[in-house]
């Protein structure tokens, strides 16, 4: 059975890798300085009803203010938020609502051709530039500018583990894992534009389920940001279990289907 509060923890643990966490009575702020432009690593997230709206939102906006860095919100659980997202509207925030299915591996391995021209390694710092260039391509993932730093930070990061692929020699793809304690997340699959349509995500996917099988974890999840990918993933033995609705309230800026486009 999906535990969606465990859902929603694990997904506050992966913010931590690379931002400031700090646990207030209605929430939690995240804030990294060192990456003022980039959503993920500065945002208010807020689970649970919001039961003092206006003065939430005065504190978040004179947080973030203070450090020059644009006010965001991350609102799970919306049909119990409608005061919040009024009042943050009245305040002049932007206000979208991101559909974002979940997906739980049935821990069953699809079989593939074999791929003689396929190799996947580790990532290391020999090989670090090469997985850098293949993430930065990746404009669903907000450009060079904002992944770089985030990038690093995660190299560093104990929780995970990134792998490049490459075909006929060739750096072309890249995942990683985050675990967390039995859990973990599928992240950052990626391949570069001219190698797509050669089933390379796939070669990945079969490789990172390999590993968690032999770390260990009990589940791994996905989540897909749109329902494209989604149906890539159901190829792999990835079932659907949840349609997630997060609400994202933002200042200024742009939109996160805006960034995405």
């Amino acid at each position: 059975m999906l535990n969606s509060q465990e859902l929603l923890m694990l997904d506050t643990y992966y913010y931590e890798t690379f931002s400031k966490r700090i646990d207030t009575r209605w929430g939690t702020l995240f804030c990294n300085e060192k990456q003022p432009n980039y959503y993920d690593s500065n945002h208010a997230h807020i689970i649970d009803e919001c039961l003092h709206p206006k003065r939430v939102i005065e504190e978040v906006m004179s947080y973030y203010q203070r450090k020059k860095i644009i006010p965001r919100f991350y609102i799970y659980n919306t049909e119990n938020q409608q005061n919040l997202i009024t009042e943050l509207k009245e305040k002049g925030f932007g206000y979208e609502e991101l559909v974002s299915p979940v997906q739980l591996w049935n821990n069953k391995m699809v079989k593939l051709a074999n791929n003689k021209g396929v190799t996947i390694e580790k990532v290391t710092k020999e090989n670090y530039q090469e997985a850098l260039v293949i993430e930065s391509s990746i404009k669903e993932f907000g450009g060079k500018e904002s992944i770089e730093q985030v990038y690093n930070e995660q190299f560093n990061h104990s929780s995970f583990t990134h792998y490049i692929l490459r075909f006929n020699g060739v750096a072309c793809s890249t995942a990683c894992i985050f675990e967390y304690g039995k859990q973990a997340r599928l992240e950052s699959v990626a391949t570069v534009q001219e190698f797509r349509g050669r089933g390379l995500i796939g070669e990945i996917i079969l490789f990172i389920q390999k590993e968690v099988i032999n770390r260990g974890i009990k589940r791994l999840w996905v989540f897909p940001i749109n329902e494209s990918v989604e149906k890539v993933y159901q190829k792999y033995g990835f079932q659907t279990v949840k349609k997630l609705t997060v609400g994202h309230a933002f200042l200024s800026g742009k939109s996160i289907h805006k960034i995405r486009e």
